[in-house]
């Protein structure tokens, strides 16, 4: 169990942070960007399920953002911690969460028409939620790839991101149809 007694430490005071494993880093470096991008996806989700609370799509959708928001949490823990021998002790994404979004997905698809045009974000609160948390997981799963190719990550980091995005856009298609709005699409300038 994780007990915090003090949320104020005063060791960041001068822009550094600490790793777990105790390195200290600037607050500024690539991996603290990977981990604070995953954390505001998770305040973003949190977002949604608040919308979700007056929405068709709530029954449906609650316990799945439950799961993945604690996914996420192990995932910013992943990312914090440099050192392989150490993180393998700890929570990680598996196979089965990557698994799990892709049969979420293809449930959710199965239920939507065909796209005709991309997609605008919008459909709704829950549904402009949910394109808003896509477009803040694309940006982790960017800043995750960038630190990947100059440090040690879980490779499975990057799919989880990757078809996280994909489910969160499905998600938010699904949402605005459950809720009776319509899908903003994209309509090319034609002058």
């Amino acid at each position: 169990m994780v007990r915090i007694n003090r949320v104020y430490t005063k060791t960041g005071d001068q822009g550094q942070t600490a790793l777990i494993g105790g390195e200290r880093v600037p607050k500024s470096s690539p991996r603290i960007e990977c981990y604070g991008t995953v954390d505001e996806l998770n305040a973003v989700l949190g977002l949604v399920r608040t919308a979700l609370a007056d929405s068709a799509a709530g029954e449906r959708l609650l316990p799945v953002l439950d799961q993945i928001q604690n996914q996420l949490f192990n995932l910013g823990a992943q990312l914090a911690t440099p050192d392989a021998e150490y993180r393998a002790k700890m929570p990680a994404i598996a196979e089965r969460h990557i698994s799990a979004l892709e049969s979420l997905i293809d449930e959710l698809n199965d239920d939507l028409p065909a796209l005709t045009s991309f997609v605008l974000p919008g459909g709704g609160w829950v549904s402009s939620y949910l394109h808003l948390a896509r477009t803040v997981c694309r940006r982790a799963e960017r800043l995750v790839v960038g630190v990947a190719q100059d440090e040690d990550v879980e490779a499975k980091s990057i799919t989880y991101l990757n078809r996280l995005s994909d489910a969160l856009f499905v998600m938010g298609r699904w949402a605005a149809a459950q809720d009776g709005h319509a899908e903003p699409l994209w309509t090319p300038e034609t002058t």
